[in-house]
């Protein structure tokens, strides 16, 4: 009997990164199991709602769905914007980890990565989404404590470390020490405003309309926080509606017009970075001098974004080897290693 327990909660239990953009799983005992888009595809009909698709399979549908079909995005800003959307998709994600719906009723223990800026309200959102779809027990970890874990920075010793996550919907920054947090601040700046912002500057530039995928291709083919020393830079035709003549046309759009379009959101990582700098403690600042800042999440593989922040502060900036799924690791490690007890809070 004993066995069998420790061999369920072994299988069962996981870290669960629930992010705007894209929600990657932690299996226990197993790393990694899945990383898809936090997107779910609903159909009406008869005035009854159905999922359609989650995950990759919706992602597919942004954009191009007739009108019986939705697809929604449950996930706003790192939290929770439609509870019962968000509790299907996880209960969808648990089981796929899993390898598919089991008839046994499955209770794993469950870490949520939360933004450090998410209130009481948000916060107990996740935790009921986790519960309905299936959650013995929820543990809240914060995402910059997650990320510094899963990057491998000293979060158990008396060394300061600094970790700047730049997600799909939050941009986090931490002073770490001791397994806690010196200093903590989120701002709303991440892949998904750079994905409106790119798409802002076509509009008013090109008269074209674009999609959010579209977008997205863009920052992640040519996308720079710095403007090329040549000009224009790399070039990339890109396709949509002609706001003029409203047919579907296609134009170029160089490097330099995408690093202009994110300058200002790239002045506010920067800005948030040094104002963190300026309130971090002496003796911590000196460890952060000598072990310099590391950068996880998605939005810190923007080309050249380590750069500018290393040139604003003076230190080393280093990107994780691990940057899309350093919080999910991180809060998977915690889960599973006495280690780390205490920087996990039970919800």
């Amino acid at each position: 009997m004993r066995f069998s327990r420790l061999f369920s909660r072994a299988s069962n239990d996981m870290a669960i990164d629930l992010g705007t953009v894209n929600t990657v799983v932690y299996l226990r005992d197993r790393g990694i199991v899945l990383n898809e888009p936090s997107v779910v595809a609903l159909e009406t009909l008869d005035g009854v709602s159905r999922v359609r698709a989650i995950g990759a399979e919706a992602k597919l549908m942004l954009g191009k769905t007739p009108d019986t079909i939705r697809t929604i995005r449950p996930m706003r800003d790192g939290v929770i914007a439609d509870i019962d959307v968000a509790e299907q998709m996880i209960k969808h994600f648990i089981d796929k980890a899993h390898g598919g719906p089991s008839r046994l009723p499955r209770r794993p223990d469950i870490a949520i990565c939360i933004p450090s800026g998410a209130t009481p309200v948000e916060r107990r959102a996740i935790q009921q989404a986790a519960t309905n779809a299936g959650a013995r027990k929820v543990y809240l970890i914060e995402e910059s404590m997650a990320a510094a874990i899963g990057a491998g920075l000293p979060v158990t010793e008396p060394i300061g470390a600094m970790v700047v996550d730049i997600g799909g919907g939050t941009t986090e920054v931490a002073i770490l020490s001791l397994r806690g947090l010196a200093y903590s601040t989120s701002v709303r700046v991440g892949g998904d405003r750079m994905d409106e912002a790119i798409a802002s500057s076509i509009r008013r530039k090109h008269n074209l309309m674009i999609g959010e995928s579209t977008a997205e291709r863009i920052k992640v083919e040519i996308g720079t926080a710095v403007v090329p020393d040549e000009g224009v830079g790399a070039v990339m035709r890109v396709k949509g509606r002609n706001l003029v003549n409203g047919i579907p046309s296609e134009i170029e759009v160089s490097q330099a017009e995408v690093a202009t379009a994110l300058a200002d959101l790239v002045g506010q990582v920067v800005e948030t970075v040094l104002s963190a700098l300026e309130k971090t403690e002496p003796e911590l600042a000196a460890d952060i001098y000598d072990q310099g800042i590391v950068m996880t999440g998605g939005g810190s593989l923007l080309s050249g974004l380590n750069q500018v922040l290393s040139e604003a502060t003076g230190l080393p900036v280093i990107v994780a080897d691990n940057a899309l799924t350093c919080v999910a690791m991180g809060a998977g490690r915690a889960l599973e290693d006495p280690v780390f007890q205490g920087v996990m809070m039970e919800a």
